[in-house]
């Protein structure tokens, strides 16, 4: 995708926004996770391309004390499933309309970042932000590419990335999302395959395990694998005790690639 220049204006001059708490066990929550575990897909792309169906992402990138990798995509994953199952994607809720068309469609998902007051305007827009050991992702109600919201719309996709991180061994108790470190993907690209993750996994998830998740606003933690424990991870997917995300090969990565295994943890057991 082309990147749109970046704003000249002093954008870190406004100080992070606190998330707002997360209410997904609010209303039928079961009916919710009943509708995430049907998968997503099947119907296709329309005819226009504009009316493609598209979540974006957007991650609070400042440029002074930027947050770890590691944390941003945590981040980045929590508010994609806090988003598909909130209150307000369900029966009657305001989101549904445009939750369902997307996820019933072929599914893209869009990171881009902001600072400082791009970060501000990104929050008046509907969506749903997570807070992870100091980083801030806010996934957006999807909608058609061509009416993204123009204070989304000028935020730039790429151009921008971090250092990966070791933040050592992940907490037993929280589920895992293994990045595949041999595809080398860039943080954009693994926000979107890290949010295709924990979709797929909050779905697969039993229905009171789902929800234990979600009383821990999705906390969750992202890592990245070698080849060798990747083999390992695979035959757990093939077990079917881990969910792995395949590509279907739009951007840097060959179609069918699996690009991230989601694992869960004690509390999601």
């Amino acid at each position: 995708m082309t990147n749109v220049p970046e704003s000249v204006t002093p954008v870190d001059a406004v100080d992070p926004i606190p998330a707002e708490p997360i209410r997904v066990t609010d209303g039928d929550f079961a009916a919710r996770h009943a509708e995430l575990a049907t998968g997503y897909g099947g119907n296709g792309d329309p005819d226009d391309p504009a009316k493609v169906q598209a979540m974006q992402m957007v991650l609070y990138l400042p440029k002074a004390d930027p947050p770890a990798r590691s944390a941003l995509l945590a981040a980045a994953a929590a508010s994609a499933v806090a988003l598909c199952l909130d209150p307000r994607v369900g029966a009657d809720g305001e989101w549904e309309p445009q939750y369902l068309t997307w996820k019933r469609s072929r599914i893209r998902k869009v990171a881009r970042r902001a600072r400082g007051a791009q970060w501000a305007a990104a929050n008046e827009v509907d969506g749903v932000t997570v807070e992870l050991d100091g980083a801030q992702a806010r996934a957006l109600v999807p909608g058609p590419v061509g009416e993204i919201d123009q204070r989304i719309r000028k935020l730039q996709i790429g151009g921008t990335d971090l250092e990966h991180d070791d933040p050592g061994p992940p907490d037993p108790e929280l589920p895992v999302l293994w990045v595949n470190s041999t595809l080398g993907m860039t943080l954009g690209k693994a926000a979107a395959q890290v949010g295709h993750a924990s979709m797929l996994l909050g779905g697969a998830l039993p229905e009171r395990a789902a929800r234990a998740w979600a009383e821990h606003d999705f906390a969750c933690a992202v890592r990245e694998s070698g080849p060798e424990h990747w083999a390992e991870l695979s035959r757990a997917v093939a077990a079917g005790t881990a969910v792995a995300v395949r590509d279907a090969g739009f951007t840097e990565v060959a179609p069918g690639s699996m690009t991230v295994i989601a694992t869960p943890g004690l509390l999601t057991r």
